[in-house]
């Protein structure tokens, strides 16, 4: 209920303060669960992926210490987020998201590169998608970097790629290169079939201030 009730109220918002959004290729979004899977270049990339991706519904990871305030908690809570500690990720980090996933109700938000300062492909969606049995769905986010642009009404585009099967056989280097290069491959077919002359730079400067502090 409180996810339904925030989806329509962000939606209502990103309209009013906006005004610009497109959603392409919806049709490839398959009926079940799924990782939605995309390249990191916002802070609010997630929400305009899970507007795009609606009606289906998502879960998604946060960082552990964004549950210390217990007020902010219950809202992530009640958005179907989960705490994780990006530090020291333990089981949990993958036995609640796959068991998530295996319910049906729900879909799953992830990052390859666990950050939107990073280009540096890990294999927790393969992973979990893989022991869920479900298949990732390719996105990306082309738009405003910087809050205050949305409110000039610059275009946000999300579009769609393919399913990806994670393919059978065990969870080695091998399998995680093989779908990291497929994910790869589609985010960068979909970003040139938005704009053939678009190019991010994830900031690697703050990468590595994240990386030697722990928090990659």
């Amino acid at each position: 209920m409180f996810y339904s009730f925030a989806r329509g109220l962000i939606r209502i918002l990103v309209w009013l303060f906006n005004g610009n959004t497109h959603y392409e290729n919806r049709e490839a979004i398959p009926d079940g669960p799924y990782v939605l899977v995309g390249p990191h270049r916002t802070w609010w990339d997630p929400i305009i992926f899970a507007l795009a991706a609606s009606p289906r519904k998502f879960a998604f990871m946060a960082k552990a210490e964004t549950f210390h305030n217990p007020i902010i908690r219950w809202i992530i809570s009640h958005a179907n987020g989960f705490p994780v500690d990006r530090a020291h990720p333990g089981p949990s980090a993958i036995k609640t998201p796959v068991k998530i996933l295996r319910k049906g109700d729900l879909s799953l938000i992830m990052f390859p590169t666990g950050s939107r300062y990073s280009s540096e492909m890990k294999g927790g969606a393969t992973m979990i998608a893989k022991m869920a049995k479900v298949p990732l769905v390719p996105a990306v986010y082309q738009g405003p970097l910087k809050f205050g642009q949305i409110f000039l009404r610059k275009r946000m585009t999300v579009r769609f790629g393919a399913p990806i099967e994670v393919p059978a056989g065990k969870l080695n280097d091998d399998l995680f290169k093989q779908v990291n290069q497929l994910m790869e491959d589609a985010f960068t077919q979909l970003d040139y079939e938005i704009d053939p002359n678009f190019k991010y730079v994830p900031d690697t400067h703050k990468y590595e201030e994240e990386k030697s502090s722990g928090k990659v």
